[in-house]
């Protein structure tokens, strides 16, 4: 089971950046596609980008495309979420997990404890 240690939120202004990281433990983490999600208050936890075990092919969620980057750096067991052009809309808590499925998209059982983004209009 992967370990996952989400790092990097905090409080920005609309049309300002942050990049998020996620570290994760465990020799499994190169073997698996990884997601960023999020959960705003009052609102289901979604799906925001995808990236292969590889990390030559990635999805978005249509909000954010264009505006969000995922990457991955297997040596170093951390996948990354660039952010871009943020909006009010994006705040909400910035989760990772690996997928069971990525024709499903379905996390893991296991989270980490997130990181809080918050875009002031």
């Amino acid at each position: 089971q992967v370990q996952l240690v989400e790092s990097g939120g905090g409080l920005v202004q609309a049309g300002g950046s942050l990049r998020l990281s996620c570290a994760a433990s465990g020799s499994v983490f190169g073997k698996n596609a990884m997601g960023w999600y999020r959960q705003a208050p009052g609102k289901q936890r979604e799906l925001v980008a995808a990236i292969t075990s590889g990390g030559r092919t990635t999805n978005y969620a249509d909000s954010v495309k264009g505006r969000f980057t995922i990457s991955r750096d297997n040596a170093k067991n951390t996948v990354y979420l660039q952010m871009n052009s943020l909006k009010p809309e994006d705040t909400a808590v910035y989760y990772c997990n690996a997928l069971r499925s990525w024709y499903t998209f379905a996390p893991f059982d296991s989270w980490g404890q997130g990181t809080q983004v918050t875009v002031s209009s």
